[in-house]
């Protein structure tokens, strides 16, 4: 096992700088096309896609939006249709960046790709779900209601949008902390001794960066994105603590393994 270990890693040495861009090449392009069929699923159903889902909560809370620019509803059409693309097409994304990495990996590490993409999107997709039912619900009726009744609130459609997918794609992003621990680890980058020595440090960050992310001053909507930042922090230790220990033990194997190599020699 060690001898077809180090031959594969031979193996793996020899592969061309070329190939590789080939390969990079050919991931892109599939890439691309599955963001092409994701606007173009988007843009079948654009209407549903832009009354239903993006002003909904808007609507629920009796915010009042209007277009003030010439063009700005064909702008807010076409961006709707880009950035719904890339959501839907995220997991096929990601499946095409972990198959161009999958070729420097050994067999039993190829079997994480799929369980990987899985955890990525799932992560992501619940980061997206949690902003849009919890965490703008609160930041639309603070903003809608705030301040004196003389002053009627109307936001420009395109300012509502850019502040609804700024939130999304953020929370989105914010809650793949556990799959980057689980890479930083696997890269020997990130230890859980090195988490659990700076968790105090961490609620302050998470408390700066709850902040700078949520545009009203209200206490209470920094701590409800705050809060489940500190539970994937907590997450994160664990999946590094436990990528650490699996990894220990295939490092054992292998000693162990190599080591019988030797003695039979």
């Amino acid at each position: 096992m060690f001898r077809k270990r180090k031959k594969k890693k031979e193996e793996k040495a020899e592969m061309s700088f070329l190939e590789h861009l080939d390969e990079l090449r050919r991931r892109i392009i599939y890439s691309l096309i599955g963001i092409a069929v994701g606007c173009a699923v988007v843009g079948y159903k654009i209407d549903f896609v832009i009354e239903k889902i993006l002003l909904a909560p808007a609507l629920k809370v009796g915010l009042k939006l209007q277009n003030l620019q010439p063009f700005g509803q064909p702008f807010l059409y076409f961006k709707v249709l880009l950035i719904g693309g890339l959501i839907i097409a995220l997991p096929f994304v990601l499946f095409q960046l972990w198959k161009f990495v999958a070729p420097g990996l050994y067999p039993n590490e190829k079997k994480w790709v799929r369980l990987i993409t899985f955890f990525t999107t799932f992560c992501f997709v619940a980061g997206v779900v949690f902003s849009y039912y919890i965490m703008i619900p609160f930041m639309l009726n603070f903003s809608a209601y705030f301040g004196t009744q003389m002053i009627e609130n109307k936001f420009d459609i395109n300012y509502y949008f850019g502040f609804v997918s700024m939130m999304v794609l953020a929370s989105g992003l914010v809650f793949e902390m556990p799959m980057i621990s689980f890479v930083l680890s696997r890269f020997g980058l990130l230890t859980a001794k090195f988490l659990r020595k700076y968790r105090r440090h961490s609620i302050i960050v998470i408390l700066i960066l709850a902040a700078i992310l949520t545009p009203t001053p209200d206490p209470v909507n920094q701590l409800v994105f705050a809060l489940p930042l500190f539970i994937l922090y907590e997450i994160s230790i664990w999946v590094v603590a436990a990528t650490e220990r699996r990894s220990k033990r295939i490092n054992d194997e292998a000693n162990l393994e190599s080591m019988n190599e030797n003695n039979k020699l």
